[in-house]
This record gives C-alpha cells, sequence and structure tokens, in this order.
C-alpha cells in the first residue's frame, strides 16, 4: 500500500471533516463503505475521533502510521485519533465499525476508570479466539450500538458514550489476556511510530506552556530536522502543525464549553496576550475566537433543541467539560 505525501483528515473515509470540538457518533457495517472504494480505503486520519473495528469475517492488509498490519477475522482494530490509518480488504469482509468523539470518551474514562485512557491512545490489532474469554460480549455491545444510532433517542449522547465506554472495556481485557500470553502481540509500532508516539504525549502533556518545536525535540534527543523529517513521515504532516493543531483544539473547546473570557483563555493556551491568540486563531480556522465561540454555541442551541435532555446527557456534558 503506497504511503502518501499529503495525509487528507476526515469525519468518515470520504466525507469533509467536521469541527473538531464536536461530539458525533457513527455506526456502520464495514462493507457499506469499503465497497464504495473497491475495498481500498487509503491513507487517511481522523483529528478528533476513535474508530473500533470488529473483524467477523475476511482478511485486511492495514497501514497504520508508517507500519502495514495484515490481520484476519476475527480481530479487532483499534485506531485513535491523530493515527494515519488505511485498509485493503477483501471482498468477503464483515463486521462493525463504530466511530466516535475520542476526548468525550477520555473524559468518562477520567472519572470512572483512568487506566483505560492507555488503551483509548494507543493503536490496537488484537486477534481473537472465538471462543476466548471476553469474545461473546463484543457483538452484543456492537448491536446495541448500532440500535442507539439508528433510534437517536433523547439521552443519546449519555447512551452512546456509556456504551462505548463498554466496549472499551472489553478491549482492554482482550489485550490485557492477549499480552499475558503473548508480548507486545497487540501493538504493532516501529521504532520511528513509537518516537512520534512519545511526542504527541509530550505535546498533549506541555502544549499550554511549549509551543516550540525546539524544545519538544530536545526532549526526544533529536533535532529539529530529523523531527520534522519523522513527524512528515509517520503522521503525514509538519512538526509544528502537530502543536498548533492540539492548540487550536483545546481552543475551540475551551470557546465552547467554558464562558472564560478570551483574554483569560489565551494566557491559559501560553499565549502573551490575547492579541497574538486571536491572530493565530484567525490564521489557523479563518475566523475570529469571539466570532467562532458565537457561531458554535448557535449551532449547539440549534441540535439540542431537536431533542430534550435529560438528566443522563446533563450528566455526560458535564463529564466532558471536566477534561
Amino acid at each position: 500500500m503506497a504511503y502518501t505525501r499529503v495525509i487528507p483528515s476526515y469525519d468518515l473515509y470520504g466525507d469533509q471533516a467536521s469541527e473538531a470540538w464536536s461530539q458525533s457518533f457513527n455506526f456502520e457495517w464495514i462493507p457499506q463503505r469499503s465497497r464504495l472504494y473497491q475495498w481500498v480505503i487509503q491513507p487517511h486520519r481522523h483529528e478528533a475521533f476513535i474508530q473500533v473495528l470488529y473483524l467477523t469475517r475476511g482478511e485486511v492488509d492495514m497501514q497504520l502510521d508508517d507500519q502495514r498490519v495484515q490481520a484476519q477475522a476475527p480481530c479487532i482494530l483499534l485506531v485513535p485519533a491523530g493515527h494515519v490509518h488505511g485498509f485493503r480488504f477483501t471482498p468477503d469482509i464483515d463486521g462493525p465499525v463504530v466511530t466516535a468523539t475520542q476526548r468525550a470518551l477520555e473524559s468518562m474514562a477520567n472519572v470512572v476508570m483512568p487506566e483505560l485512557l492507555q488503551t483509548i491512545r494507543q493503536p490496537q490489532v488484537i486477534a481473537l479466539q472465538p471462543e476466548g474469554r471476553y469474545v461473546d460480549q463484543l457483538m452484543p455491545l456492537f448491536l446495541t450500538l448500532e440500535q442507539e444510532f439508528r433510534n437517536h433517542a433523547p439521552g443519546h449522547l449519555a447512551a452512546s458514550t456509556s456504551l462505548l465506554l463498554a466496549l472499551v472495556v472489553q478491549v482492554n481485557r482482550l489485550a490485557a489476556a492477549l499480552t499475558q500470553g503473548s508480548p507486545n502481540a497487540n501493538a504493532p509500532s516501529s521504532r520511528k511510530a513509537r518516537q512520534m508516539e512519545k511526542f504527541r504525549q509530550l505535546v498533549d502533556r506541555h502544549f499550554r506552556t511549549e509551543h516550540s518545536v525546539q524544545l519538544y525535540a530536545s526532549e526526544l534527543g533529536v533535532t529539529p530536522g530529523q523531527l520534522a523529517r519523522l513527524s512528515r513521515e509517520v503522521l503525514g504532516m509538519p512538526t509544528q502543525e502537530v502543536i498548533n493543531a492540539r492548540i487550536l483544539h483545546e481552543a475551540q473547546r475551551d470557546l465552547v464549553y467554558t464562558s472564560l473570557p478570551i483574554k483569560q483563555l489565551a494566557a491559559d493556551l501560553g499565549f502573551d496576550d490575547d492579541a497574538y491568540f486571536s491572530r493565530f486563531f484567525r490564521k489557523h480556522t479563518g475566523t475570529s475566537p469571539k466570532s467562532f465561540r458565537a457561531q458554535a454555541l448557535r449551532t449547539l442551541q440549534e441540535k439540542r433543541s431537536q431533542a430534550p435532555p435529560d438528566s443522563l446527557q446533563i450528566l455526560a456534558t458535564r463529564l466532558t467539560r471536566q477534561d
């Protein structure tokens, strides 16, 4: 599978990416989309979404960052947000795939089971034994997720996020069981991929205070040029763009889900003054922070008016804001 120089970003393959701060959930069966593309999904990434695929039939030749992985059913493929991935399926492929906002899932996991965060953020390829432990619990969860997705009843966000969390718990159990029998069998990676994963972890940890490529390169023990080459090869994007994307993602979420004044928000994100932050934000989004906040809140209000809120939905929103 050829590696492309420019990696597109989608919500779902072939669909334009929506705002990274938005909260959404999608369920479909693998043939629905892959058949449209002759079973080949070219390398791409999802900036804000995690995907979990459960192959119940067929085989896949998968690109995961800079690695090529071959797997056959039954197996689980977990692709966190930001990881480049592509698939070449056999025509007999079948199984469900769930796509969901990763940050919302992380927020709930952080409250109820923080050790799940590593599972959510780590690419996984898990070979399954049909009679193995926990396997029989997978399909009922996927089918319940499908029903939730189709019905879109009140409390949809709370119910789907809770079900997704239960699914990740099962993935965590399956990964742990596999690791006990064969260390590192469920986490395909190369030295380059591990370096990039460490880079992203450093960005997640320090993006509010460190915006310089030089500082991250020093922390990784490489030169800025080496880091730039690794970032383009593994992630398909420049190093500074990785840092900027993380800052923008948090800025958008804070603008939408908090009432912080823009001056304070800018300071919390490591900007010396709000004017510089506003120029940075406009350069990368095409709009000012104030205009973005107003438009995003209008969009949220329109969505919320379509379904009456309930107590579970309010709880899920609060959990999301705690992140």
